[in-house]
């Protein structure tokens, strides 16, 4: 299913091309998603979401494979699997950047493939849910991320030593070039996306007729064990 979303972020397109660059640090404020461990350009980490007694939770993978600066365009592709079989995920995510004056507007086209029990809500619920997560992520970009860039304080001049005050030292080996590997992410556990908060009616309207069958069921065992 192909969802569309569109939001806009208070400072210039330059800046906000950077920051959504920087999965590390953004990936925080996502609901949900849980950054474990980065390998070369690769993201892993996990997604857990929340439908009344269902829990799932994803685990995957996520990498940039394209990001054209000129274009101001960025292409992600991401995959995950229930960590309990019960379904999987994947998703190819466009994201375009335009000035608007002296702030941004980010278009975020997603082409999502859902299997698993998450997959009956379709797609108007997933639409919804997507829109009210991505605002939940651009206030927590706003208030944890973009506000920090723009107080940034500027560096301290430093003195230039001259030839009496220069401190006579031997020259150090240079360092030595840094080495590939996986890179563990400390960052705490997240609570899981409760999608009845976040698509409200949408969901619970799904619901209602599972809600309305295991009632009736009760209702006829009850009498049957009478």
């Amino acid at each position: 299913m192909k969802i569309e979303d569109q939001f806009r972020v208070d400072v210039p397109v330059e800046q906000a091309w950077k920051v959504l660059l920087d999965v590390e640090r953004i990936a925080p404020c996502m609901p949900g998603a849980q950054l474990q461990e980065i390998e070369g350009d690769e993201y892993r980490g996990v997604v857990k979401i929340k439908v009344g007694p269902i829990t799932a939770q994803y685990k995957g993978a996520a990498k940039i494979i394209e990001a054209d600066e000129v274009a101001r365009r960025i292409v992600l592709k991401g995959e995950g699997r229930d960590t309990r079989g019960q379904g999987n995920a994947s998703a190819t995510v466009t994201v375009t950047l335009a000035a608007d004056g002296t702030g941004t507007i980010v278009g975020v086209d997603t082409d999502l493939n859902v299997t698993g029990k998450v997959a009956q809500f379709g797609r108007g619920v997933m639409a919804d849910v997507s829109a009210k997560l991505l605002a939940q992520f651009v206030a927590s970009l706003e208030a944890d991320v973009l506000s920090g860039d723009a107080a940034e304080p500027a560096a301290a001049p430093t003195a230039v030593p001259t030839a009496e005050t220069a401190p006579v030292t031997p020259e150090a080996p240079a360092a030595p070039a840094p080495t590939g590997g996986v890179r563990t992410i400390d960052s705490p556990e997240v609570e899981p996306v409760n999608l009845m908060d976040a698509a409200g009616a949408a969901v619970a309207k799904r619901l209602v007729p599972v809600l309305l069958g295991i009632v009736v069921l009760a209702v006829v065992i009850y009498f049957i064990a009478r």
